[in-house]
């Protein structure tokens, strides 16, 4: 996103969000133990008019559990009170078969008719169909054998990790454990354990560039926090008998991109990041990565080089190690998230965004997951040395 007006860039984030129809949520959450993972199956029965989710392209199947995280030594930015600094975390990660476990669900109900009403969408989109997309993944499924990367993803201001479901997902079928990070009171509609729904808090509280930089820096410590918890087997579990810590890369949209940047600058043991159209915020983004490699990639009416009011020119000068900076035509905000593709699927397109959702899919999924096997693999990746007929709306900058 671009920030034109810095007194209105978190109002801007919202309403873009809020603008489109499609908006997901995490599923009901579960204790650290993943206690109570059958809330987060699909129900017996399903809508049948409920949208898909695009097939993740690698040859594992996709196994799900969800993670109720507490760093009980973190005051909450947002809620001085709560019990500390509250993370709802969807593991997605390789799966051993297909015939295991239950359907993955989307969201819950409850969530996709608050969100939907909160637009007045309530008669245009039924809650359960939007509710009942169907993802690929399948929870309680046996993971495969072996020790894989880990990617974290953090989702854009005031949105759920469900947003990111389809990206998740993918990865971990090309072999990655993906950690997609719910960060309480910054969620306009994610429901924590006992049925709690906490108020996004952050999006009243955050409208100038100093309260973003704190949203920034806060989601930072919490995708440490994660990895900590994650690479611990007494409150992992199998997650992290599965995870090679050695290879751990970061992306995120929006500020979640912002995020992942200065997660790499405040933990080495993160290794590589991906901003996926989001600004900075921070003033010094992009010191503190030394050589590790980081791309951003961003739509091409806001992210250009001379674009106004985006911070990328800046921290790409900060960026001495391996970059890339992608635009791509066509592309909007959201283009990188599963609402174009869902969108399209219930005769909804952003009349704004030239850029198909089936396409915006495609290239959001080849770009990311060929940085990290290039640089959490070491396998070659001849798509990152420079633009290709085969992806004309992409274009390379090195300014």
């Amino acid at each position: 996103m671009t920030t034109r007006s810095r007194r209105a860039a978190a109002a801007a984030l919202l309403t873009c969000a809020l603008a489109v129809p499609l908006l997901g949520a995490a599923p009901a959450s579960a204790s650290q133990q993943a206690h109570g993972q059958a809330q987060y199956s699909v129900p017996g029965t399903r809508d049948t008019s409920a949208p898909e989710l695009p097939r993740p392209a690698g040859p594992h199947p996709v196994g799900r559990r969800t993670l109720h995280l507490v760093d009980p030594h973190r005051t909450d930015p947002w809620m001085p009170t709560a019990r500390g600094r509250e993370l709802l975390v969807s593991v997605s990660y390789p799966a051993r078969s297909a015939r295991t476990g239950s359907p993955a669900a989307y969201m819950t109900t409850g969530e996709a008719r608050l969100l939907l009403e909160a637009r007045g969408l309530a008669g245009v989109v039924p809650a359960e169909t939007l509710a009942g997309t169907r993802t690929h993944a399948r929870v309680g499924a046996a993971p495969a054998r072996g020790r894989f990367p880990l990617v974290l993803l953090s989702p854009g201001f005031g949105m759920p990790r469900t947003t990111l479901t389809s990206l998740a997902d993918d990865l971990a079928s090309r072999g990655y454990v993906v950690a997609a990070v719910d960060h309480a009171y910054e969620s306009l509609a994610t429901e924590f354990p006992g049925g709690r729904i906490p108020p996004c808090v952050a999006c009243e509280a955050a409208d100038e560039r100093p309260e973003l930089a704190t949203v920034v820096r806060g989601r930072a410590a919490d995708l440490s926090f994660v990895i900590d918890q994650l690479t611990d087997h007494r409150t992992a579990g199998a997650p992290a008998r599965m995870i090679d810590s050695r290879r751990i890369g970061a992306a995120g949209h929006s500020i979640g991109g912002a995020t992942a940047a200065a997660t790499m600058a405040a933990d080495r043991r993160v290794r590589a990041g991906v901003d996926l159209d989001g600004d900075f915020f921070v003033d010094d983004a992009g010191d503190g990565l030394g050589r590790r490699p980081f791309m951003m990639v961003g739509a091409e009416n806001t992210h250009a080089p001379g674009s106004a009011g985006t911070d990328w020119a800046g921290a790409w000068d900060r960026l001495h190690g391996w970059k890339r900076w992608l635009t791509v035509e066509g592309a909007g905000h959201f283009s990188f998230t599963d609402f174009p593709w869902l969108g399209d699927r219930l005769g909804l397109p952003d009349p704004t965004v030239p850029l198909s959702g089936e396409r915006s899919w495609h290239i959001t999924r080849d770009y990311v997951h060929a940085f990290f096997d290039l640089h959490l693999r070491g396998i070659p990746q001849p798509l990152l040395d420079g633009p290709t007929a085969s992806r004309p709306e992409v274009e390379f900058h090195r300014p």
